[in-house]
């Protein structure tokens, strides 16, 4: 069966999320600490050349996640496709005649920016290495995102992944990962994003990480088959640290939905993107969205086995 083209928004002047994921093909947990420094470093990189905001990140030992919010190449001026080219290369290198439209298409590009880490990311490895061939596996996959309560849901997935793991009890205290970023460096260069999927809910921009994190504690406490989670003491000292807010409401995740489930978000948002890529596939009849269960009015384009 062919496989389907990657489903990105192209439509002039919308901008659109994308949560990605990439494993390694080696065997093992081939990335310690310093491997995922510099995963860091790279993704930090390229996201000063690409039209991207990095809403979060996770690099965990075989495998990586991002969330990233992508602008189309209309909303870059001639001069900022200049300036970028300038951080890509270096500002003694001239901007080549003719190809204004090569660059503003590139630098908005999802599979070019995902490509430009990794490729950039599989030199460093396997120079120090001293191994040649391919690191990654099969291609990445990109989930499109709806903005508002699906971004927290899957942003907090992703910054959740290690404390799942059992690597440690608190989210921040893992410092590959957004919410990590965040304490522990104040957002250094202002990387990352403060919008946390907050912005479409009028809160400010002062109490949004609070705010954000107060969610991820509650997320992080909830019962996952198998899996660990923040514990009932750990919760009470965050809450007693300053959670003063309501506790939202607590959830239950069906993870591979963040990862494999295409377009996930409101039933009208599913719905509205699907439209935009239903001749990419081959179906013998009209797909409708389905309810995600455990999460009131989230649905995706593909019903998954509940995990």
């Amino acid at each position: 069966m062919p496989r389907i083209p990657r489903m990105v928004r192209t439509d002039s002047g919308q901008r659109c999320v994308y949560h990605v994921i990439s494993r390694t093909a080696l065997d093992g947990f081939p990335f310690k600490n310093i491997e995922k420094d510099e995963m860091v470093r790279v993704i930090r990189q390229f996201s000063k050349v690409y039209a991207v905001e990095v809403l979060g990140f996770s690099i965990m030992d075989n495998h990586f996640h991002l969330l990233i919010e992508m602008s189309p190449g209309t909303m870059l001026s001639d001069d900022e496709v200049r300036r970028r080219f300038m951080v890509l290369y270096n500002k003694e290198t001239e901007f080549p005649d003719g190809q204004l439209e090569h660059y503003r298409e590139r630098f908005s590009n999802l599979s070019h920016y995902v490509k430009d880490i990794k490729q950039t990311f599989s030199r460093y490895y396997n120079r120090k290495t001293k191994r040649k061939g391919t690191l990654w596996g099969e291609r990445f996959k990109s989930v499109i995102v709806e903005k508002g309560s699906t971004l927290i849901h899957c942003l907090a997935y992703i910054d959740l992944n290690a404390v799942r793991a059992g690597i440690v009890k608190r989210p921040e205290a893992y410092r590959w990962c957004s919410m990590g970023y965040h304490v522990q460096t104040k957002n250094r260069d202002d990387f990352l994003s403060l919008d946390f999927g907050l912005t479409e809910f009028g809160v400010e921009n002062s109490e949004r990480l609070k705010k954000y994190r107060e969610y991820l504690y509650h997320a992080g406490a909830v019962d996952k088959r198998g899996k660990a989670k923040i514990s009932k003491k750990t919760l009470e000292d965050a809450s007693s640290e300053g959670f003063d807010l309501n506790p939202v409401s607590r959830l239950q995740y069906r993870t591979r939905y963040f990862t494999d489930s295409g377009i996930i978000g409101s039933k009208s948002f599913v719905l509205a993107t699907y439209e935009v890529f239903k001749d990419r596939f081959f179906a013998s009849r009209e797909r409708v969205p389905k309810r995600v269960k455990g999460i009131d009015g989230m649905y995706s384009m593909k019903r998954l086995a509940d995990t």
